[in-house]
């Protein structure tokens, strides 16, 4: 066996995918290490990467396109068996009931996602126009949000914020900005900086923080709303900027005019000199930034607490300069631009083109003429990440057809009519579009390390063989596009650019052609990429001087830097300016007036009943990120060290009233479901509050022994708990009972 030369590619476990480069040996990754050539992580990672091999070698890999039986069993079939009858399937499904009837989830586990860009080819051919990701179950109530703020997403520089907030949300496990540990670090060490945290959990980044705002859980809309009542009523917001860049300001002063800030501190549980303090730090920085997340936004008034923590920043002037908040260059959008819809069975909306996953079940699991009858699940697992697991599997059932689309046999796999084997993601080519950082914005594409598993396919060539099984692509259409890319990137975008204008029809199934006429002439591995030529363009349009600044002077030019920088390129390079261009209103200014958020800004005035029970007293937050705990594609347990069943953290307090005893084992019950977990005391929760980790749950099977490591946290959640505007799921907030095993 030979070992290889260090390789260059990137983590896949949360959304900076961090830069890493490998040795291998055989088909195994034997050494891991922080990639110092990529332009966003320079060099870092975390302790999660260097177990990757678990993901790439973990015995429930699948090797062959799979078929349920009558009963219940699985029948290995070959791929054009597979690709014929669940084509003809759908094909039917379309004819008789519409292609709307057909519903697809997914399109893209962490950092995969170029499979879900070719998704659209096939979808669109049969008339499917309803999808939902994880990200329905997190952003889109921020996005709504944003939308009406300034039209896009706007990200924090806390590398060089002088104050870094952070909403419900614990960087120094969870990322998701460049070199998170490193950039804590500074700050922590750094007099003149400050770091606020508002979270319930004393985090390890609530450690490290100057203000620790320990709100109780579920009361994060009235800290927030005080913080932003004392910029307003202590005359701390930035009167020029306000005048110059923002409109429907005196709405908002009005309404935070009211507020009883003594009151608001109290109910939130947050001293009021430590509220107020927390205020001005933000009021009297050269900068600030503030990053929310799913502490926030899986909580009651999560829609409203997006609003409010952009206010911090909005009133005090935070915005188009060094360590504030940005809008930011995107490579390919991960929300779509279509206002709210609403879905055909429940009326839920449907925000930024996703149907909340909440809604799923019963979208499905009912009577209605309007119902899905068949779903394409890619590189996601509903029936463990959705709420109400149980009601998500009593859906699937329901379906006509199910077709999976993954990597290993999950616990939504085993409810499919079809599990089709996809490629892992060191077997192909591929990319994350979590490209969000401003003035540098970073695009990566990853280069395979091995040949795809024998009997598995790269998506982009899955969903390609299903389109061609639909015959909607006429050979004399590719023909000469495909002589056009043989002669180069110059003849290939002329030939394109006519052909899409001479046939409108070719429109709806882009990324397809680009895969069957420029895909075969790329690099050997690279016909995946293909997608990514049409992405370049419409940057370099959209962004014409950024991306000259980065150094490339056309589409064409990104597209080959993308194809050849193994560790990343950086594709946009702005200057502070820009932000106010990147404001999508016409006037270019930030339209801060949101009536209906208003309107609920005032109703916290009104006492609210606890959302906790007698039955069911503890506040439950399901699905803590811990140090290891990742997203589901890491089934194989043995990558944990430590925490292997994940416990359910107490607080020291509930732990002596319970009778708990730490290493002991309790039962957790919620009106969903109930659970056995085993016992961790800690003094990072408050009373009445208890967590339990994600990632658990996930059954891993290995020769003839079945590992079903801690608890599935939707087992125990509720596919009712979700916010009034975006349906997104109450996670963080689950009534519950805990009582000694």
């Amino acid at each position: 066996m030979t070992v290889e030369a260090w390789q260059h590619t990137a983590c896949i476990l949360c959304e900076c995918n961090c830069g890493i480069v490998v040795q291998v040996d055989d088909r195994a990754l034997t050494k891991i290490r922080g990639d110092k050539d990529h332009p966003a992580s320079r060099g870092y990672t975390c302790n999660k990467a260097l177990r990757l091999d678990h993901y790439q070698n973990n015995a429930n890999r699948l090797t062959s396109p799979m078929r349920r039986r009558d009963d219940g069993s699985y029948q290995e079939i070959d791929w054009d068996t597979a690709i014929t009858e669940i084509a003809e399937k759908l094909r039917g499904i379309a004819g008789e009931h519409g292609g709307d009837k057909i519903f697809y989830y997914g399109g893209g586990g962490q950092g995969n996602h170029l499979g879900g860009a070719y998704s659209s080819s096939f979808l669109k051919s049969l008339g499917s126009r309803y999808r939902s990701n994880a990200l329905a179950q997190e952003k889109t109530g921020e996005a709504w949000v944003d939308a009406q703020l300034y039209g896009g997403h706007t990200r924090g520089e806390f590398e060089h914020a002088e104050v870094s907030v952070f909403v419900g949300k614990n960087p120094w496990m969870s990322q998701s900005f460049p070199r998170a540990r490193v950039v804590l670090n500074e700050i922590a060490n750094d007099p003149a900086r400050a770091m606020i945290v508002i979270d319930p959990v004393r985090t390890d980044t609530a450690k490290m923080a100057d203000f620790h705002l320990r709100v109780r859980p579920g009361t994060d809309a009235w800290c927030l709303t005080a913080l932003s009542a004392v910029l307003v009523q202590e005359k701390l917001c930035d009167e020029a900027f306000l005048a110059e860049h923002v409109t429907g300001v005196d709405a908002v002063r009005s309404v935070l005019a009211e507020v009883d800030i003594t009151d608001y501190a109290h109910r939130c549980g947050v001293d009021e000199d430590l509220l107020r303090a927390a205020a001005r730090r933000i009021a009297g920085a050269a900068s600030a930034a503030v990053f929310e997340d799913l502490g926030v936004q899986q909580a009651p008034n999560s829609t409203l607490c997006s609003y409010l923590d952009k206010l911090l920043w909005i009133l005090t002037g935070n915005f188009a300069k060094r360590g504030a908040q940005h809008l930011h260059s995107t490579f390919a959008p991960l929300f779509g631009k279509s206002g709210v819809g609403r879905t055909p069975v429940t009326g839920a909306p449907i925000i930024a083109g996703l149907v909340p996953s909440n809604v799923v079940p019963q979208e499905i699991h009912t009577d209605h003429p309007d119902r899905f009858r068949a779903m394409i699940v890619e590189s996601s697992n509903p029936a463990h990440s959705v709420a109400d697991s149980a009601a998500v599997r009593a859906a699937l059932a329901e379906l006509e057809l199910l077709v999976v689309i993954d990597v290993a046999m999950t616990e939504t796999a085993r409810l499919a009519d079809y599990v089709l084997p996809a490629a892992s993601q060191f077997e192909k080519a591929e990319a994350t579009f979590f490209n969000l950082e401003f003035p540098h914005n970073t695009f990566h594409l990853r280069h395979r390390l091995f040949e795809p598993l024998e009997g598995t396919l790269p998506e982009p060539e899955i969903w390609a063989r299903l389109v061609r099984a639909l015959g909607v692509v006429d050979e004399d259409d590719l023909r000469p596009l495909r002589r056009a890319a043989r002669d180069g990137l110059p003849a290939f975008a002329a030939a394109f650019f006519g052909a899409v204008a001479a046939n409108p029809a070719l429109t709806r199934v882009l990324p397809h052609v680009l895969y069957e006429t420029l895909g075969p002439t790329l690099p050997e591995g690279l016909a995946g990429a293909a997608a990514l030529w049409g992405l370049a363009q419409k940057a370099a349009i959209t962004y014409p001087d950024a991306v000259q600044r980065a150094g490339h002077a056309d589409g064409n030019a990104l597209f080959e830097a993308i194809l050849a920088s193994p560790s990343g390129i950086t594709f946009t390079v702005h200057e502070y300016a820009d932000d106010f261009g990147l404001i999508e209103h016409p006037d270019h200014k930030i339209a801060l007036e949101i009536p209906e958020l208003i309107e609920e800004i005032a109703a916290l005035r009104a006492e609210r009943a606890p959302l906790t029970t007698v039955d069911f007293p503890i506040v439950l937050s399901a699905g803590e990120r811990r140090a290891y705990t990742a997203n589901d594609i890491f089934r194989d347990p043995a990558w944990r060290k430590r925490d292997r069943d994940g416990a359910l953290r107490v607080s020291v307090t509930d732990a002596a009233a319970l009778g708990l005893v730490d290493g002991g084992r309790a039962i957790v019950t919620t009106p969903a479901g109930r659970a056995e977990a085993s016992v961790e005391i800690s003094d990072a929760m408050l009373p009445g509050h208890a967590a339990l980790p994600n990632g658990y749950g996930l059954d891993y099977r290995d020769g003839g022994e079945v590992l079903v490591p801690g608890v599935a946290p939707n087992s125990l959640t509720s596919t009712e708990w979700r916010d009034h505007y975006a349906g997104t799921p109450w996670h963080k907030h689950v009534p519950a009972r805990i009582e000694p095993a």
